[in-house]
């Protein structure tokens, strides 16, 4: 097949979205399939385009497997002004138009087209070029917008949230297929769309590079440059709305002797900074390169997963994934009810808490840092369990079935 990948984000760009989104293409090309991707150039780790790829609005470069065409982001300095990051998401799914019209050559036909939300834009784009090139329009959600964005807060305005909302149902209604992560997002789905196109949605969940990230030993590099001493409960991710980061805050107030790091950036940093202050066992670093994704994991103990309430069915944290990896106990602060809720009962391989309970994030912290034995076998079940059910190798052919239109997995709705 000859295939448009349209995504924010793509290699070398740090951002987890571009990490599975390059290895679902490298899946595809393994395949022997032809590939043009459309997205930005490198720019998530300071949120300003990276050194070495300035000066330009559109580069080209020739593949192995077809070509990368990268535009600028136009990135905000300013990551909580939502209006300025709005902007530049439709300045971007502007330009983005012409450019995947003509990605891999003059235009021509293609099989299909595979656009990534957020930004919810994209999918709009990736409809219009799969239908002037002929092909099919399959729409990759990882979060559900604006439902993530209404719940935590970031967007109140009726006017735009009703503007979101019709462009996210007009975006379905144009897609041949929809994927989502998790049987949440599948429901949530499915209530926003005719009965019969419920079965044009396909759950297909995130994977994690088991090859690349490995159990490694705790006390490493990353450990010695940031003064990282005794045991380590992590966050590692983006640091936004959505992320119930306050109670990770308030758990290091009331357990002194354990050291939390909060390893990201985004728009919520300045602030839990602020309120971290004057909390000496919390540290709060930046992205790393990404090849320090194996030590930054390996030095934590005990990894945290926090989601505002309400966020399960909308939202699926693929940091969770590559905690398991690493050989690592996961503590996910979650509404019961939901994929990743499940995944830790199911894997063995943590505690799940009620979410926005700082009280019970404290209680489940205290509990597996007093039993080190008991956090390395729920590790090594976490480990266990995404080597079994998260492979590449699987997510890149279910791709592969529904671009070609082929049914994924029977527990979609059909």
């Amino acid at each position: 097949m000859r295939i448009v990948v349209i995504c924010p984000h793509f290699a070398p760009d740090t951002a987890p979205t571009g990490t599975v989104m390059t290895r679902i293409v490298a899946e595809l090309a393994e395949r022997g399939h032809e590939l043009h991707v459309v997205t930005s150039l490198p720019w998530y780790r300071q949120h300003a385009v990276e050194a070495g790829w300035e000066g330009r609005l559109v580069r080209r470069e020739r593949t192995d497997w077809g070509s990368i065409s990268r535009i600028h982001p136009f990135p905000a300095a300013d990551k909580a002004n939502l209006l300025r990051r709005a902007i530049a998401f439709i300045a971007f799914s502007l330009i983005a138009v012409p450019v995947a019209l003509t990605a891999g050559g003059r235009p021509r036909r293609v099989d299909a087209v595979l656009s990534m939300s957020p930004p919810l834009t994209l999918g709009a784009v990736g409809a219009i070029v799969a239908r002037a090139r002929s092909g099919r329009a399959v729409f990759n959600i990882q979060d559900v917008f604006p439902d993530a964005a209404v719940r935590t807060g970031a967007i109140t305005n009726r006017r735009i949230i009703a503007i979101a909302e019709r462009l996210e149902r007009l975006t379905y209604r144009l897609s041949d297929a929809v994927t989502v992560l998790s049987g949440d997002l599948l429901n949530n789905l499915t209530a926003k769309v005719p009965a019969d196109r419920r079965g044009d949605i396909e759950v297909i969940a995130n994977f994690v590079d088991t090859g690349l990230i490995t159990p490694g030993p705790r006390d490493n590099d990353y450990r010695r440059e940031f003064g990282l001493t005794g045991t380590v409960a992590m966050y590692a991710g983006n640091v936004g709305f959505s992320q119930s980061l306050d109670i990770v805050i308030e758990a290091a107030r009331q357990l002194p002797e354990i050291t939390f790091v909060i390893n990201g950036d985004g728009a919520a940093r300045e602030r839990l900074e602020r309120e971290a202050a004057d909390l000496a066992n919390v540290k709060i670093v930046g992205y790393q390169a990404a090849e320090r994704l194996p030590e930054v994991l390996a030095a934590a103990d005990i990894h945290l997963v926090p989601l505002r309430a309400g966020l399960g069915s909308v939202s699926v944290p693929s940091k969770t994934y590559t905690a398991l990896a690493a050989a690592r106990p996961v503590i996910a602060a979650v509404d019961s009810d939901t994929a990743i809720a499940q995944l830790v009962a199911d894997a063995g391989c943590g505690l799940a808490v009620p979410p926005d309970d700082a009280d019970a994030l404290v209680a489940a912290i205290g509990e597996l840092a007093a039993d080190p034995e008991r956090c390395r076998r729920l590790g090594e079940a976490g480990r266990a369990w995404v080597v079994d059910h998260a492979s590449p190798a699987a997510v890149g052919e279910a791709y592969e079935r529904v671009l070609s239109g082929r049914p994924v997995n029977p527990r979609s709705s059909r």
